[in-house]
């Protein structure tokens, strides 16, 4: 069987705590069934679980793409109130680890989450992730995301000058729009407009599945995780509830069909494999124009105590740029 064309870069661990049941034995398992190079994790918050999923990843045959879903604080992450109206005040957005400079950066990001901006949850904002962008790709997550949340209320010209921000924070080709689809229909007029918006921009998109359980059948399983996660019985009918049985570990067949009529979400993350472990940060050929966009790369760092002292050494550069709208 030819290898998949396609990469989970959303995808959720039991250290997305009491909100995924995907277990990484499970995940490296069936990574493995579907003949994926490589998967990623992007837990809520926090890289409990990254040197496990990194050891386990290898013993599979598979490159670990180390990654997380931040919180972005709306403003400045010192500012701690909830007058933006909006659920534990903050976005969400996927960062993933390019090379080992940017997971050092990553463990200094979430660590100043919960450090400094910890507020309902971890937060960043984007004065920090432009001190610490360097070695790190950002995607934009689902409709909790700054742009995806602005999609969804029909301000596109919120959603584009956001858009904008992080392609100058992150650097060109380094941002990406993030397209889902669960079978529900404000998504399938999200991923028009973000399509849209990539073009008007030339910011290129990518399919992703928010994963949270392994097979559609382990739905109501996750149900009942959730009712554990906020203190809810399965009969309350306001509890937290995800709106499909979607959220699963698909294969790369069902992404393409899923995601058919844009065919480039899904080349632009596996087009060309035999580019897929580079020794620097570097793009041969392939992906979005002549660039190709690599998500993992060569024996990304020795797990020493070295290298986690070093990802907190030095303070933030002077004069940081203040992200505002």
């Amino acid at each position: 069987m030819a290898q998949s064309s396609f990469v989970h870069l959303h995808l959720h661990t039991p250290f997305s705590l009491l909100d995924s049941s995907l277990r990484h034995e499970q995940i490296f398992k069936r990574a493995v069934e579907y003949k994926m190079p490589a998967v990623a994790m992007t837990d809520h918050g926090n890289l409990f679980g990254a040197v496990d999923f990194y050891n386990g990843a290898k013993k599979y045959g598979l490159k670990p793409i180390i990654g997380c879903e931040v919180y972005v604080a709306p403003e400045s992450r010192t500012e701690k109130t909830t007058n933006h109206n909006m659920r534990d005040a903050s976005y969400h957005l996927i960062l993933l680890a390019e090379n080992a400079r940017g997971y050092q950066n990553l463990l200094t990001l979430v660590t100043s989450g919960y450090l400094e901006g910890f507020y309902y949850k971890p937060r960043i904002d984007k004065e920090l992730l432009a001190a610490h962008a360097e070695g790190l790709i950002a995607l934009s997550s689902c409709g909790r995301g700054e742009v995806g949340w602005n999609v969804n209320r029909e301000n596109i010209p919120r959603a584009t000058k956001i858009a904008e921000q992080y392609v100058e924070i992150m650097g060109e080709g380094n941002f990406f729009l993030e397209l889902q689809d669960h079978k529900q229909e404000h998504q399938k007029k999200m991923n028009r407009e973000l399509v849209a918006l990539g073009k008007k921009l030339s910011i290129p998109v990518v399919a992703t599945n928010n994963c949270h359980y392994l097979d559609r059948e382990d739905f109501r399983a996750h149900e009942i995780l959730l009712c554990l996660q906020t203190g809810k019985t399965i009969s309350d009918e306001r509890r937290m509830s995800y709106p499909s049985d979607e959220y699963y570990f698909k294969s790369s067949e069902e992404m393409m069909e899923l995601f058919k009529e844009y065919p480039e979400a899904i080349e632009n993350i596996t087009k060309e494999y035999n580019a897929f472990v580079p020794s620097k940060r570097e793009y041969t050929g392939g992906g979005v124009g002549d660039r190709q966009y690599n998500w993992a790369w060569r024996d990304p760092w020795p797990v020493t105590k070295d290298l986690f002292v070093a990802a907190y050494g030095g303070p933030l550069r002077d004069g940081p740029k203040r992200y505002r709208i």
